[in-house]
């Protein structure tokens, strides 16, 4: 029997979601696969039609549900045992949580394969207690974009695209102000995502001070090392120093650069092709920056594929997945669409230089950089089953921070909270 879960404030997502436009309640046929996530159905459309062409007779039917909904309506219709869901995204460093819950199936009869088949850095991030749970669909990475009119107009050399010769977070910031005092800019420095973990984690892990998770069960709190306690000082300053703009969220930081506003910008590989398309902007790519003595590290991690276990189609969700991580034709069509990275080593190998010849000279040595990223620089975020909690009081003490409040009483107080949280997982 279909289950369907409905609460009032989820009622629009979730009747999506059991409605004929996710081929769902209505729908039996073991011959159609219900498949969930939060992109456009147009990112999909690719690999789902790939699919449907190598297995004559199979459906693929797509729900999108937006990510500020994603979560929760994934945990309440998988807590029902909804079997109108059958193959989910899932960020990647949710999945402990996930499989303690019962929300995934288990794939450990893949293990080899997945680990010769995807990226170094994209196998563990899928695994929980010895046994596999998802497989890793795209990846990540961060670049440094500069605006080359801004800095010539300071007289500074714009940095090299050469990951031997990364730049410092010193060296950016001294830039950055130059940019703004001589070139014009009107900002020095911003990040993408200027409230997330996923890409403030790797300035606290430079400066030594870990993941901000640790012990053998990864529920222990540790955000009051020098580590982090010096990289919130110097995010925190950022924004005090008028370096960088408050009062814009993450996500919508690119416009600032595309309109000539900021010297320097951290973003993805997907902001290649958005910038691609601002023709009135010069610009170039150079690898992530990292802290004077410190290590170098760079923000890694995307969405993985999971099976629900309550899917009546568990053979057709594993033929689904099978297609589009471990075939590199599948995982490369699920980037037609979009400018995201691979998690496929042999997809990954044939994306390079597409990505790489996007925006011409602009983008000339991105691929570099993401190989050698890849293989040596690549942290991804903490496999803990308290995650999903972590990373919400974590978005809130940035904000916090980056709206100045004190960095050590701020990691204080997320610690506190972040015990009170976790004490019910224990």
């Amino acid at each position: 029997m279909k289950k369907c879960l409905a609460l009032a404030s989820l009622l629009t997502v979730l009747a999506a979601g059991c409605g004929s436009g996710g081929g769902g309640g209505g729908d039996t046929a073991s011959n159609t696969l219900r498949f969930v996530g939060p992109e456009d159905p147009k990112t999909f459309q690719p690999v789902i039609d790939g699919f449907q062409a190598k297995n004559p007779g199979a459906k693929v039917a797509y729900t999108q549900i937006p990510f500020d909904q994603l979560n929760a309506t994934l945990q309440q219709r998988l807590a029902a045992k909804d079997d109108t869901i059958d193959v989910y995204t899932v960020d990647q460093p949710r999945v402990a949580a996930l499989a303690t819950r019962g929300f995934l199936a288990d794939l450990s009869d893949w293990k080899d394969r997945v680990k010769q088949a995807v990226l170094p850095a994209q196998y563990d991030v899928n695994e929980h207690n010895g046994k596999l749970w998802s497989v890793p669909i795209w990846t990540s990475d961060q670049f440094l974009f500069y605006n080359k009119t801004l800095l010539k107009k300071a007289g500074v050399s714009p940095p090299s695209s050469d990951p031997a010769k990364r730049w410092t977070w010193e060296q950016t910031i001294e830039a950055g102000k130059k940019a703004q005092g001589e070139g014009g800019a009107q900002w020095a420095f911003i990040p993408e995502q200027i409230e997330q973990y996923y890409q403030l984690q790797s300035l606290a892990e430079s400066l030594g001070g870990g993941s901000g998770i640790t012990g053998q069960d990864m529920l222990t709190p540790a955000l009051t090392t020098d580590g982090w306690v010096k990289a919130m000082t110097w995010y925190h300053s950022l924004f005090d120093g008028k370096l960088a703009p408050r009062g814009v969220g993450s996500f919508q930081t690119s416009p600032l650069f595309t309109e000539g506003k900021a010297a320097f910008f951290a973003g993805g590989p997907w902001d290649v092709g958005g910038f691609a398309a601002a023709k009135d902007l010069d610009w170039g790519v150079a690898p992530y920056p990292y802290f004077a003595g410190g290590k170098q590290v760079t923000p890694t991690g995307s969405w993985s594929w999971g099976i629900n276990p309550a899917s009546e189609n568990q053979q057709l969700a594993r033929k689904f997945l099978e297609y589009a991580a471990l075939d590199p034709e599948g995982n490369l069509l699920t980037t037609k669409a979009t400018t995201i990275i691979p998690s496929n080593r042999a997809a990954f190998e044939k994306y390079v230089p597409t990505l790489d010849a996007l925006a011409g000279d602009k983008s000339k040595g991105v691929g570099a950089i993401m190989t050698y990223d890849a293989e040596h620089t690549a942290v991804a975020r903490p496999r803990s089953v308290g995650y999903i909690q972590f990373e919400d009081v974590m978005t809130k003490a940035f904000a916090d921070i980056r709206n100045g409040a004190d960095p050590r009483s701020r990691l204080q107080q997320a610690t506190q909270e972040i015990t009170t949280a976790w004490a019910q997982l224990r």
